[in-house]
């Protein structure tokens, strides 16, 4: 059977070519630790994540490599950007297209006194810039945002809310997950503080790795979360106060900055500018076969300009689990259901409890895949 993989938004398959021969590269000829070795296989490793926070620089259009810091995923990421920066008394604004890395260390933290407030945003997944304004608080502290909604594809204007941000002297924290490696990012442009993100998705590098990317401002106050050996500073019990080492206690993980490294060595070279044009390409050619299917409604916006290469559809007839289940047995295609661990967007976009069935694309896909999948999903709605 044909296989057709539209779980993009989830996790990007296949990665980019070279990520899993660098990994085994490292597994099997080098496979020693960083900062605790000065033979050339050690040194050899410690030039290769030195390299990748560097390439990581240049997609965030960055000026400072040791302000780019790895964790595990996005999830981790913003985990310690938030329970870092905020405190008993703190108010916080974000969206109501939330994903749950954002909306549950949120929730967790009401209990020593934090609150936040939700910007409501429209059907398309926009909101007025005026809705800021309307939210703010004598103790607003940071705004929190996703760049682009795991759930629409809606890309946030958030620029216009990086200068409110520095009007009111409020952190600003970006969740990146769904557009780094799809959009040329900026955080000076943005007036961001930090930058959150995961090296699986359009970064197309493995599962394991992603980071954030902050400022001289945020740095300076924002404790480590974790704290232990990073080969450093290693006669003192203290844990070190220089980047990236305030932040990477422990072992990092090499085989995926290796993967991430060679993924973002193949997105400089085919340009992000190129992938996403031929993304949008076969976002806008789904779009088109999916607005012609009867009994199919898209979610959020059909503007391509505005939108990521996901399309999130609800059948208001059908089982959304069923029909996507059938489009996997029967036919091969791989797509998510379900509230895609974002439920306060699903609210916000009248899509819960029942979700959607969400199709995201790769430059990897064709537009044979693109006719496939539409012919695909009409057999299983008995068109």
């Amino acid at each position: 059977m044909k296989q057709v993989y539209l779980d993009n938004a989830a996790t990007s398959f296949p990665k980019a070519p070279g990520v899993a021969e660098k990994m085994a590269y490292f597994i099997n000829e080098v496979g020693c630790n960083i900062n605790r070795g000065i033979y050339d296989l050690s040194l050899q490793a410690e030039n290769v994540v030195y390299e990748t926070r560097e390439l990581l620089c240049e997609m965030f259009r960055h000026s400072a490599p040791e302000q780019v810091i790895f964790t595990r995923n996005v999830t981790e990421s913003l985990n310690i950007l938030i329970k870092g920066l905020l405190g008993p008394g703190d108010h916080v604004l974000i969206s109501s297209l939330e994903h749950n890395a954002v909306l549950r260390p949120l929730n967790s933290l009401k209990a020593i006194g934090i609150s936040y407030s939700k910007i409501n945003c429209d059907l398309q997944g926009n909101f007025a810039e005026s809705e800021l304004s309307g939210q703010l608080q004598p103790n607003t502290k940071a705004v929190i945002m996703t760049h682009a909604s795991n759930v629409s594809g809606t890309i946030l204007q958030l620029a216009a809310v990086g200068e409110f941000c520095r009007r009111h002297n409020l952190y600003f924290i970006i969740d990146t997950a769904q557009t780094a490696g799809f959009l040329v990012l900026d955080i000076a442009g943005l007036n961001a503080d930090a930058l959150a993100f995961t090296g699986h998705k359009s970064l197309l590098g493995p599962q394991g790795i992603g980071g954030f990317v902050l400022t001289d401002r945020l740095a300076k106050m924002l404790p480590p979360f974790i704290e232990g050996g990073t080969g450093s500073i290693s006669d003192s019990e203290l844990h070190p106060s220089h980047l990236p080492d305030k932040y990477e206690a422990g072992t990092l993980n090499l085989p995926g900055i290796y993967g991430l490294n060679a993924a973002l060595h193949y997105l400089k070279k085919t340009g992000v500018e190129q992938i996403r044009e031929q993304e949008m390409l076969l976002t806008s050619a789904f779009l088109e076969i999916i607005l012609n299917t009867p009994g199919v409604k898209v979610i959020g916006t059909t503007d391509t300009a505005f939108r990521t290469a996901l399309v999130s559809v609800d059948l208001p007839q059908r089982d959304n689990a069923e029909i996507a289940y059938k489009l996997a047995r029967d036919y091969g295609v791989l797509t998510r259901c379900g509230l895609h661990c974002a439920p306060a967007a699903h609210q916000s976009l009248g899509t819960y409890p029942q979700g959607t069935i969400r199709f995201s694309f790769s430059h990897f896909n064709t537009l044979e895949d693109i006719k496939y999948t539409g012919e695909s999903l009409a057999k299983s709605l008995n068109i």
